[in-house]
């Protein structure tokens, strides 16, 4: 009776817990938007992002990522988990793709504007033509590959060996690349074109906070893929 009695109080703590990450994630995600939203805060964070582009994007992109990372657990598993998945080390590496990001928005931009103006691409003159030209390169050449490098570190992450030496021939082969070209790939024609090419609408300095809130879209992506990854495995383990 009396550990019946305790697994339901421990049942209950966990519910309990569950809804207080769930409302901290929901502030945080509202929080930004205000951010946003109000004239003086946007004004405000448009100039730190002008002085500090770097740190800016570290920032962003790691808090906004990791959120979207413990989303697609979330969603695939019903509980946020928090304890045992090595948090900090991934936050890190959403700051590591913020500083990338950071770059990789002006060189495409750059590039794509470079490409229209020599008469290279068409659409010269119309702004919605350079963002799509923009966000079609970034995303054929630059988002498969950065997502790969995600689930590379990723997967070191979960084998406790991000600050080792890496093991990459037997990091890339425990990958599951099936579930990377059927899921995470396709994501950059369905989703990601369109969707940063309405960012390159953006002035620049708003670019990266707009890829920041997609970073809570690409952790999703990239949560759920790997967690129905290991499901998958773990359900062919078992014989089911």
């Amino acid at each position: 009776m009396r550990k019946k009695l305790s697994g339901v109080l421990f049942r209950e703590a966990c519910v309990k817990s569950d809804r207080l990450v769930s409302l901290v994630w929901f502030l945080v995600l509202a929080a930004a938007i205000v951010t946003l939203v109000v004239p003086e805060t946007r004004d405000r964070f448009a100039a730190l992002t002008r002085s500090h582009p770097y740190l800016m994007g570290m920032f962003k992109i790691g808090l906004l990522g990791t959120m979207g990372e413990l989303l697609g657990g979330k969603i695939v598993s019903g509980r946020w988990r928090l304890r045992g998945i090595r948090l900090a080390q991934r936050a890190l590496v959403w700051a590591f793709l913020g500083v990338v990001f950071t770059a990789v928005f002006p060189l495409f931009s750059y590039g794509a504007d470079g490409l229209v103006a020599q008469g290279l691409l068409p659409g010269a003159g119309v702004k919605l033509a350079a963002a799509f030209w923009k966000s079609f390169f970034m995303n054929i050449i630059f988002a498969f590959p950065m997502m790969v490098f995600h689930r590379f570190t990723d997967t070191l992450i979960g084998d406790g060996a991000l600050f080792s030496r890496w093991p990459v021939a037997a990091t890339f082969t425990a990958i599951d690349w099936k579930n990377m070209f059927s899921i995470v790939a396709p994501s950059c024609v369905w989703f990601w074109i369109p969707a940063q090419t309405i960012t390159f609408l953006l002035p620049p300095e708003f670019r990266i906070m707009s890829a920041a809130f997609l970073a809570v879209a690409l952790g999703f992506i990239l949560g759920t893929a790997k967690r129905l990854s290991t499901k998958k495995a773990g359900t062919v383990r078992h014989g089911v």
